[in-house]
């Protein structure tokens, strides 16, 4: 008889984890049940294949039926409670789907398509809604709510719930914060029946862009792709110091360019770095906290960017690759500093590499895993220079990563003298499960930006003003505090809440702000830099203690305290706390009015070397241990490096001219390497 190990136990809580954020609550093994979701999954992947094709609808067709889709998911797959509560244990069944579910699934399924059913009579009568509007909206506005706590957790819809008891009772507050209020006819129109509410910008930018590229996700990691990127980060870093460490960031990064979830990504990433970087020395909290904070910044990582940032195109108004343009240098300088500080660790702690020859050769499994590439370099040769839209590029990567599914097994089994029979089977089984999987997948996004959009619709009502007003008068109309307020609020809302959704809120509620307040005190603030300041910060709440889902499913793999794996990992993501406050003042770090490649490469060198210095600081380390005065010349090499703009107008050099600072700050930085190198063979510390 065998016993499950520690390892065993971790992965299933980390997987545990993951099934929840993605909405895989109940696993039926029989009957109607157990086949349920899945096809309900396969028809809304088909659905949203045929949208992005040949099906011509309306937008209200697609954003009613993908959230119909979304909700009967929701129902079906998620008991009503994680554990069972006294007697009502039958709702939380995970072996079978409660007829109670299967009523509140359908109803909810009905209540959004409500808006398809009677288009033309919603259309002639806007603004005036019937009774039988404001039955099926508020039926459809509660099932929402409880659809994205089952989903997500209570947090979207305590805040949904608490702007909603703000928009009807506003009148009744005190004169500082009172609200002119909402009368439920307008309240239930504007939600259910307009596009300033559920069916808002999120859900169509969900319905029309993300659902595409959550799909071609999980087709890659169906196909095999996500132990591949290991393998080839393995084979590329693994053998230097710190190796498998490095490996699992830069295996992060990959997965992250198609993964919009930190605990997805440490569930496919973490499961084999972690036990690695364990066995080459570093200790348990620090291998998870590694894993944490890599797999958190890979939802920085352009394209998809954790879902947000086809939503920050909408509202910022522009193009979707002026988008991955301004990501472009915050995100991988994070994620260069990143690398930085796993060699850090490994030189305090005296690691060495994995033996080469246990290290997969590299050019063997580059090209064993070529039909994994070719989609990707595909994906991003479309959206990058050929400036095809989103959806088109995803289409399309979709459907060679299709071809590869099915080809891929007879291909081995040729190579092998099998049967080619078999293999075309399980291949195209294999694409009917990731059109599952990627439905799945897109349920915690589809509650997100519907119920995200209940919170948008109230401002929209006229809140936004009064919200700006409290702001303003909370931080003084400094633009400094109100940067300190709105990280802060973002890291709190997001401990609670997927990134879209902190994104979403965030951005309703601060973006505006930013730009206003800014202008006030002379400060051009771009509203993409306001934007991608939200949506940072609310990236950053991932690895954020107490809560940090994804520090907690690390900590799983690697038996280690989630709290301190929690603080360690955020104390390693604290140089792209930074990054947010540098780029909101200088505006080149997101390459705003850049148009030269050897600019913006000098840009991205620089900021990556400002991170270095940072890291060194926070880190205490930089070739041997930091003494006490080299931390501000390490601090000031950040400054300098990030800061050019303010630096030349202290020393009164031309604007035009700000690059020269670039000089002193390299000056530092070797001057510190100077002073450390011949201490640099004495010092390890213990781990």
């Amino acid at each position: 008889m065998t016993h499950p190990t520690d390892k065993d136990q971790g992965l299933d809580v980390a997987k545990k984890l993951a099934q929840e954020e993605a909405g895989i609550g109940r696993l039926p093994k029989k009957g109607l049940s157990k086949w349920a979701v899945p096809v309900i999954g396969v028809c809304w992947s088909l659905f949203q294949l045929s949208i992005a094709s040949w099906l011509i609808l309306d937008t209200w067709y697609i954003r009613a039926i993908h959230l119909a889709f979304g909700l009967l998911i929701v129902y079906l797959s998620i008991p009503m409670f994680r554990k069972p509560r006294f007697d009502l244990r039958f709702l939380s069944a995970t072996d079978r789907i409660p007829l109670i579910d299967w009523v509140l699934g359908i109803a909810a399924a009905l209540a959004a398509l409500y808006v398809v059913i009677d288009y033309q009579g919603i259309t002639s009568r806007y603004g005036a809604p019937i009774p039988r509007d404001i039955v099926a909206g508020f039926t459809l506005f509660i099932l929402l709510l409880e659809a994205s706590r089952r989903v997500i957790g209570p947090a979207l819809s305590v805040i949904a719930l608490v702007f909603t008891f703000y928009a009807f009772f506003g009148p009744y507050m005190p004169d500082v914060i009172a609200f002119k209020g909402v009368s439920l006819n307008r309240f239930v129109g504007q939600m259910t029946m307009s596009t300033e509410g559920i069916y808002g910008i999120p859900l169509d930018v969900s319905a029309t862009i993300v659902f595409l590229f959550v799909l071609f996700g999980a087709m890659l990691e169906k196909a095999g792709a996500g132990r591949f990127f290991i393998q080839l980060a393995l084979s590329l870093l693994g053998g230097f110091k710190g190796g498998p460490a490095k490996a699992a960031v830069l295996a992060s990064g990959l997965t992250g360019l198609v993964s919009g979830s930190s605990i997805a990504n440490i569930v496919t990433t973490g499961t084999f770095t972690i036990p690695l970087m364990k066995r080459v020395g570093y200790p348990p909290r620090k291998a998870a906290a590694i894993e944490v904070a890599a797999s958190t910044d890979g939802q920085l990582a352009p394209p998809i960017m954790g879902a947000a940032a086809f939503i920050i195109a909408e509202y910022v108004n522009v193009p979707y690759i002026d988008v991955v343009k301004a990501a472009a240098v915050p995100a991988f300088a994070s994620y260069a500093a990143l690398l930085y500080i796993t060699h850090i660790e490994a030189s305090k702690l005296g690691l060495r590499g994995l033996p080469r020859e246990e290290l997969p050769p590299f050019f063997r499994t580059l090209v064993s895993g070529l039909h994994y590439i070719i989609p990707l370099l595909m994906l991003l040769y479309e959206l990058v220079v050929l400036r095809h839209s989103p959806e088109a590029a995803a289409f399309n990567a979709i459907w060679v990563m299709a071809l590869v599914m099915l080809f891929q097994r007879p291909v081995r089994a040729y190579l092998d003298k099998e049967p080619l029979g078999p293999a075309f089977k399980q291949g195209i089984v294999d694409i009917f499960s990731s059109l599952a999987a990627g439905a799945r997948n897109m349920v915690s996004v589809a509650m997100a930006t519907a119920a995200a959009g209940i919170i948008v619709g109230v401002v929209a009502m006229g809140l936004g003003g009064l919200i700006n007003q409290i702001v303003d008068q909370l931080s003084g109309g400094n633009i400094y505090v109100l940067l300190i307020i709105t990280a802060v609020a973002s890291l709190i809302i997001g401990m609670g809440l997927p990134t879209t959704a902190t994104y979403i809120v965030m951005a309703s509620l601060t973006a505006p702000v930013i730009v206003t307040v800014g202008g006030y005190y002379g400060f051009e603030v771009p509203l993409m830099a306001a934007h991608l300041f939200c949506f940072f910060f609310g990236i950053l709440a991932d690895d954020t203690p107490p809560v940090g889902l994804a520090a907690y499913a690390a900590a799983a793999i690697a038996r280690s305290e989630p709290i301190p794996t929690g603080i360690q990992g955020f104390m390693y993501d604290i140089r792209t706390a930074i990054l947010p406050f540098m780029f909101i003042f200088n505006h080149d770090l997101i390459l705003h009015g850049i148009n030269s490649w050897s600019q913006g490469l000098l840009i991205f060198a620089m900021a990556c070397i400002g991170n270095f210095a940072f890291a060194s600081a926070t880190q205490g380390w930089f070739i041997t241990r930091n003494r006490l005065y080299e931390v501000p010349l390490f601090l000031a090499v950040t400054l300098i490096m990030m800061r050019p703009d303010a630096v030349a107008g202290w020393v009164g050099v031309p604007m035009d001219q700000r690059y020269w600072m670039y000089l002193a700050g390299l000056a530092i930085f070797a001057l510190v390497y100077l002073i450390q190198r011949p201490r640099a063979k004495r010092d390890v510390v213990p781990a």
